[in-house]
């Protein structure tokens, strides 16, 4: 009698924890959200010092990867674009929130004053 409770509760215990680890995957499985900045760099020295640094923190402080980031772009065709960078989320709602911080705005304000800037968010594909 004592085997099969033993048995049985290892059973559900196995069952719980299976589904809790197929729960896990699936939230997991969310596809991340990316955004995709065009940077039309108007004064390099003080775009550098004064914007730069700071966003990049701010990007991270709100889970933000950069995932590349240069002046080299090679435009196939269409207007060509100065400066770009592509930093990686975990949702759009994460960039949302990004975005609509009062301190991004702060900061975008000092972005503007020294480039001209494009900011596009672009939802990630369901992982396969």
């Amino acid at each position: 009698m004592k085997s099969r409770i033993a048995i049985a509760v290892g059973v559900t215990a196995g069952f719980i924890l299976g589904a809790a680890s197929i729960h896990t995957l699936h939230a997991q499985a969310k596809p991340p959200a990316f955004l995709v900045v065009e940077v039309d760099v108007t004064n390099a020295e003080l775009f550098a010092r004064d914007y730069a640094p700071k966003a990049g923190e701010m990007s991270r402080k709100y889970g933000g990867r950069v995932l590349a980031a240069s002046n080299n772009v090679t435009t196939l065709s269409g207007a060509p674009a100065k400066r770009m960078a592509i930093v990686q989320h975990d949702s759009v709602e994460q960039i949302m929130a990004w975005n609509a911080a009062p301190e991004q705005q702060e900061l975008r304000k000092v972005g503007e004053s020294h480039a001209r800037f494009r900011f596009n968010v672009l939802p990630g594909l369901p992982l396969q």
